[in-house]
């Protein structure tokens, strides 16, 4: 199986890719505040074959937190769960909803990146792999070349 990594993207540049769904692996939105050196940020993220909890995948939209006051999370959470719906269940630093719906698509990830940036003041940035794709697969889906992140190892 053939896969490709892509980081860095931007929302617009998300937006505009027409990618099969079925091809994503996994995707993260990665919103920072500034400044960048309070390493303030939320992180929200897809696994297609579920998220590990414990000994078993749970299925859902994750998110996770890094040096964001706890009073926010329920806020955070909140948005997710009205856009996505799931069952809340929280491990560390992470919150999952478990069951939620999946969103794939370029548009709906762009989108999701740019409402989390207004409602929480973050900058995001986007990675997305894919599997089972080609090269020119990718460029006639519009992934730039030069935000392409080796996999080690393949």
């Amino acid at each position: 199986m053939t896969r490709f990594r892509y980081w860095k993207l931007t929302s617009d540049e998300v937006k505009k890719l027409t990618h099969n769904p079925d091809k994503i692996l996994n995707w993260e939105i990665k919103g920072v505040r500034k400044p960048e050196n309070d390493a303030k940020f939320i992180g929200i993220f897809l696994y297609r074959n579920g998220t590990p909890y414990d000994y078993e995948t749970v299925s859902g939209i994750v998110y996770y937190h890094n040096n964001i006051d706890r009073n926010e999370l329920p806020d955070i959470t909140k948005f997710l769960k009205k856009k996505f719906g799931g069952d809340e269940t929280e491990k560390g630093d992470r919150i999952f909803l478990k069951n939620s719906k999946e969103i794939y698509t370029g548009k709906e990830i762009g989108e999701l990146a740019e409402e989390c940036d207004a409602k929480f003041n973050t900058e995001s940035t986007i990675s997305i792999e894919l599997a089972d794709v080609t090269q020119d697969n990718l460029e006639k889906w519009g992934y730039p070349n030069s935000k392409l992140l080796p996999i080690p190892g393949k």
